[in-house]
Order: structure tokens, then sequence, then C-alpha cells
């Protein structure tokens, strides 16, 4: 079983990014899936306008999730600047009416403020308040990016770890990742720092935050865990509980390294055999509350 927390897709052919690619049809999202051995995966929504070259709302994605109910898992999404741009905006109602609908979490959270802003604090409150877990991006600075800004060390989602408890949040980006070692720098951090890991932010983070969960997906989470395999391994025992298997599945014919790292961890018996499990499909089903698998026969690789 390996269930992937973190891809995208468009529910039609949307336009050709400046990246050069675009994100996957459906039915390309699938055979991707296929290719890689993904029993199911989390389809996340982009609503923010930092991030949308083409956006994908929550509708898409529920319609797209009805079509393939045994293989993805329709996650919500909002922006902070919506209803009435204030932080006193009510999403009491929309975050119910996107559970009702089936939805089991939100994400990606994009929005190019910084982290602790008044405006993401309101919707933090309110997603805590819903009970959906909550997968973010972390961007280095306010302008030219997409994600919640903050600076070297994580100060202001320590801030909102503190102040939303019970919010499970996942943790995702190049910012995010850079800091499990203590050498990342302002030049790296929006990078893939290399070489021996010392434990760094992420870690003192995760210790003392129960709430702070994160997805190994892109190459930031596969960069995190193998540019010091010795460490990468005991990072994922020591935190098995709250990690989570994911690609970021973005472009059409993505390569998707984390996956064969993965299955060289379990062959080698570099981790232990509940770690593996946890990471790769017990900790979603948990989080996601999911019905045990069983897939269409003409839709599922199992």
């Amino acid at each position: 079983m390996l269930i992937d927390v973190h891809v995208h897709a468009s529910r039609v052919v949307g336009p050709t990014r400046p990246n050069g690619t675009r994100y996957p049809t459906p039915t390309e999202l699938l055979a991707m899936m296929d290719a890689a051995g993904i029993d199911r995966a989390v389809l996340l929504s982009s609503v923010s306008p930092e991030c949308a070259s083409s956006r994908v709302t929550p509708e898409d994605v529920l319609e797209v999730c009805a079509a393939h109910p045994n293989r993805l898992i329709p996650f919500a999404n909002v922006d902070p600047r919506m209803v009435d741009n204030s932080p006193q905006s009510d999403f009491t109602g929309l975050l119910q009416h996107y559970r009702d609908a089936g939805c089991r979490g939100i994400g990606e959270y994009t929005p190019n403020l910084p982290f602790d802003d008044p405006l993401n604090m309101n919707v933090f409150k309110h997603v805590e308040e819903a009970g959906f877990p909550l997968t973010f991006h972390v961007a280095p600075r306010v302008g030219g990016f997409y994600g919640c800004a903050d600076e070297l060390g994580l100060p202001r989602l320590e801030r909102v770890l503190k102040t939303c408890p019970n919010l499970v949040m996942l943790g995702h980006s190049q910012p995010f990742w850079s800091e499990i070692g203590d050498d990342v720098t302002e030049d790296d951090r929006n990078g893939y720092p290399k070489g021996p890991v010392k434990p760094g932010r992420v870690v003192h983070l995760m210790r003392d935050y129960p709430n702070l969960c994160a997805d190994l997906s892109a190459e930031s989470g596969h960069n995190a865990i193998s540019r010091d395999p010795e460490f990468g391994c005991r990072f994922m025992e020591e935190f098995q509980d709250r990690l989570y298997f994911g690609t970021d599945i973005a472009n059409v014919g993505q390569e998707l390294p984390i996956v064969g790292y993965f299955r060289n961890l379990e062959q080698e018996g570099r981790i232990s055999r509940s770690a593996y499990e946890k990471i790769t499909w017990r900790n979603a089903v948990a989080l996601l509350d999911l019905e045990p698998a069983g897939a269409d026969s003409d839709e599922s690789p199992m």
C-alpha cells in the first residue's frame, strides 16, 4: 500500500505554466500513479492568486475525486482574503460545506502573506475548529513567491503552532525542509542544502509541538531525508507517527525519485517495518479517516 498525500491535477487541460509544463489531467495523473505503484492520493486544491497560472477549485477536486473515489481523496482550500478580506471573516459555513461534500483536509495553503498575519491566523483558527488537517507551503519572503512567508528559523510558524495547538499542520516546501539541518542560510533556504545534518529548527519544532507534521513530497522532502541517509532514517524513526509519504506530482511526465528511495528503504531494511508502513500509508489512513483499501479493477493497480 502506498498513499500519496500531495498531488495536483487539473480537471481539463490547463495552460502551460512558466516552468514549461502543466498540471496533469486526471487521466494523466492516474497513469503516473499506476506507473509509480501509488494506490491512492490526496488531490489538493489551488485557489490563491500567487499560485495560479491555472486555479484548481475545491469543486474541481470534488468532481474529479467523485469519478475516481477509490484512488483520489479530496482536499478543499480557502484563501484568507475570501469572504470579507478581513481578520474577522467567518469561514465556518464554507468549511462545513466542504466537509459535508467529502473533503478530508485543507491545502495546499499558499497565500503569500506573513505566516502569522491576522488574515492567516483567522483561517487557521477556523480550520482548527473545523477539525481539518492543513497542508502548507512556506515562502522565504513576501513578494515573488507563493506560500506563507517566514524568516530563517521559522519563528512565525512557531507562533501559529502555539496559538492553534489542535490544528494538525503538514509542513512542505524548500524553506521548510531546508531547516531540517542547523546549517541552513539565507542563500540556500529556498533550495536543497547538501551534506551531513545536525538537527535544525524543523526537528526542534516537531519535538516541541505535537501538532506539527510533515509530508515528504517534492525534491525538498526527498532531499531532507536523503542528503544524510543515516540521519534521515533516524529522523523517520523518531517522527514515524507524524510523517507522510508524498510526491507533489504537479507536472506531466514528472520524475518521482522519492518512490524509488522508499522502495530501497524497505528492501534494504534501513528503517523499521513499523516506521515504513506508518509513513507510506497507515498515518494517512488514520489522519484522513479513510476506509480500508479496496478499488475497482479498472482503475487500481492493486
